[in-house]
């Protein structure tokens, strides 16, 4: 494929609710433009942009993916996201590259909740967009209806372009308002221009009239005409509506059926025509270092200015390696460059730049401002990077990706099993910002995290399709933590004699409690050589070590202080080990009489829910232990702030879409510890018990 020049490409993001039939719709574009010999079908699995085992099994796009056509000398770089709850963020970055998006909209159902989530993105991201309301053949379809719920969820400005000619299984053609032409299609989706139907003339004139008048509102100039002469002349019209859509002033609304090619050669005309090019946008903005501290610096879409491009994309492919998919934000690139990856401050040779058809990449010499591209075998790059000229460095920012709503301990099945585990995650890892991987040093235990459990699964899935190994997935353990609630003096004494050299150590201490948060504390406060200097930090040594294994149900001892005030030793028998034998008898003396007791991490969580479920929202945290700390309002949605325990909030995922219709999301992150209340510690000790957690208090010397 040759280089395009910027006014003749569109990127495109396809976002909209799952099963809104977005993936059909590039398949049949692509179908309708020559771009594909054979016209793919999400039934059977032949699409281009759904090509891994798992989207086909389960039909469900599970991440951004790729294709391009050539339509009247114009290249469209269409990005297809996923729609699903689990999944739908991956349309932030493609929202974030995109010069316009095509909101899809099923017309049986109209919008829903991921139409509302992706419409936010592109909001976030000041994005033009069309509307398209798909399936219109089906049973029930109704565009009127359709076109209503949009105009009531988002904006006045969201305008018909195009308007069916017939419903349901009778769709067979549609009324181009803005060239006042009308037009049936063939089963292979070829346009026939015939009369405007008198059936709904009226509609359409006053539709027109509606466009004439938001025209009008872009611009002072018409609008005085507008109020002149009552509307504008045709000369003023075209022009002027490809600016108020690259304004964001104007939604163009298109009646189409994926599945019958109705109405797609119009809506691929009005693409190239009305539809906003890269260099509509006045720059791209970023910064000279990859701290991000200084003053921002801006790069216009053009091609004359120093090369830089946005990694937006990483897929880990079984056979060509590791591909990255970036957008030219500035200059041009041809194939072989060496480039500088700003964000690691490190040289990167492209080698062959590449366009994505799917699964297949094709080479091409060179691209310019604006363009899509893939590389492949980049040493150091990963999604969110910036790659530009070194002469001229700026780093623009990356894409934040939403925190994990669940998380999963995961388990490898066998010894072979875990050692692969971390190399096949970590390529997935490179794929998928919105996952994160740990280990959680307090329980040992290997945390998956992610937005969903689908989104787990699949990982799960992918892990032994691809890579072949076996996972069990279990709830995480709960990192609790213990302390003490009593200050009490103990005394620890080691004296063993077994013939030969014996061991002795004895100290006196005072134990103590801390505030919330304290840690542990040693003083020592011994005068005189009653202990010798050498021999008390192998006191705090023994103290510490006991702590680790804790007093309750196995769990860590934190929040106190110690005070060394005495002890004794002997001068043959003395030395570290016994001393710190000597800790942690002081240890356990200690919490037989300081009333140890449980602490379990309280979350600060954030809810965004639309106002009607409030009040559940509200009721369900209060049932979770949770204590509401307030309210506000962003945009249409309600933010509840509440703390809430970790343990309460394991499966809230679920349930939030259980009372939010899948409307709501969450984030929380740690806040602090607080005393576990005493029925629910009985429970947790007889679960450290059943487990092995709490250690034998007899020396393991």
């Amino acid at each position: 494929m040759k280089a395009f020049s910027t006014e003749n490409l569109r990127n495109l993001a396809v976002i909209g609710h799952g099963d809104s039939g977005k993936t059909q719709l590039v398949s049949s574009m692509l179908h309708i433009a020559g771009a594909t010999q054979r016209w793919g079908k999400v039934d059977e699995g032949t699409t281009v942009t759904d090509h891994d085992e798992d989207s086909i099994e389960r039909k469900v796009s599970l991440n951004n993916n790729f294709a391009h056509l050539e339509y009247k000398d114009t290249k469209f770089n269409l990005i297809d996201t996923p729609g699903y709850a689990a999944f739908v963020s991956h349309a932030r970055p493609a929202c974030r590259v995109a010069d316009c998006a095509l909101v899809v909209v099923d017309g049986v159902n109209g919008i829903e909740v991921q139409t509302e989530k992706t419409w936010s993105y592109a909001n976030e991201f000041l994005l033009p967009r069309f509307m398209v309301i798909n399936k219109l053949d089906k049973e029930r379809a109704d565009f009127g209806h359709a076109l209503d719920t949009a105009k009531e969820s988002f904006a006045r400005s969201i305008v018909p372009f195009t308007l069916p000619i017939g419903s349901e299984e009778n769709f067979k053609g549609v009324v181009d308002v803005v060239h006042q032409k009308a037009y049936s299609f063939d089963e292979n989706g070829k346009a026939t221009e015939i009369p405007i139907p008198e059936q709904g003339s009226e509609l359409v004139q006053s539709t027109r009239e509606r466009l004439i008048e938001i025209v009008a509102e872009s611009d002072d100039e018409l609008m005085e005409k507008y109020f002149e002469n009552g509307t504008l002349d045709e000369e003023d019209i075209y022009p002027n509506l490809a600016k108020a859509i690259a304004k964001s002033r104007l939604c163009p609304v298109y009646a189409v059926s994926s599945a019958t090619l109705v109405g797609l050669s119009i809506l691929l005309d009005h693409i190239v025509e009305f539809a906003p090019n890269p260099a509509t946008h006045e720059s791209e903005k970023g910064y000279a270092d990859n701290e991000m501290t200084s003053e921002k610096i801006a790069r216009k879409y053009n091609n004359d200015e120093p090369f830089s491009a946005y990694v937006f994309r990483t897929i880990a492919d079984p056979f060509a390696g590791r591909i990255n998919i970036m957008k030219v934000v500035s200059g041009k690139i041809a194939h072989d460059a060496t480039v500088f990856n700003s964000t690691r401050e490190t040289p990167e040779r492209l080698g062959g730049l590449h366009v994505i058809q799917g699964k297949t990449l094709d080479k091409v010499d060179a691209a310019q401002t604006g363009d899509i591209i893939a590389v492949v075998k980049l040493k150091d790059t990963q999604t969110g990077d910036t790659l530009c000229d070194k002469a001229n460095p700026i780093v623009y920012p990356p894409v934040q990706y939403p925190e994990a709503a669940i998380a999963f301990a995961i388990e490898p099945k066998s010894r072979a099993d875990e050692e692969k585990i971390s190399v096949a995650l970590h390529k997935i890892l490179e794929e998928d910002p919105s996952l994160h991987f740990d280990r959680d040093a307090q329980t040992k235990e290997f945390i998956l995290s992610g937005t969903g459990q689908l989104h787990i699964e699949t990982v799960v899935a992918k892990l032994h399709k691809r890579y072949h190994v076996e996972v069990a997935l279990h709830p995480p353990k709960v990192p609790y933590k213990e302390t003490i609630t009593a200050q009490v003096e103990v005394q620890g004494r080691h004296k063993k004699q077994s013939g030969g050299r014996g061991q002795f150590g004895d100290c006196k201490c005072i134990f103590e409690p801390l505030e919330r948060g304290g840690g542990f504390e040693w003083v020592d406060k011994i005068f005189g050589g009653s202990v010798p200097a050498n021999f008390r930090p192998a006191i705090e040594k023994g103290i510490i070590e006991a702590a680790q294994g804790g007093a309750v149900a196995g769990y860590p001892l934190v929040d106190f202080k110690v005070t060394l005030i005495d002890g004794s030793f002997h001068p043959v028998d003395s030395d570290e080990h016994s001393f710190r034998a000597a800790g942690r008898k002081a240890f356990r003396a200690a919490i037989e009489k300081a009333r140890p007791t449980l602490l379990e991490p309280i979350m600060d969580v954030e809810v965004f829910t639309p106002l009607e479920f409030s009040g559940d929202i509200m009721g369900d945290l209060n049932s979770r232990r949770g204590r509401v700390s307030g309210m506000d309002m962003r945009g249409k949605q309600q933010v509840i702030k509440a703390q809430v325990p970790l343990s309460e909030m394991l499966d809230y995922q679920s349930k939030l879409n259980s009372i939010t219709q899948a409307r709501g999301s969450y984030h929380m992150q740690f806040s602090h510890y607080d005393p576990l209340p005493g029925n629910l510690a009985g429970k947790v000790v007889e679960e450290a018990k059943a487990a092995g957690r709490i250690r034998s208090h007899e020396d393991d010397e």
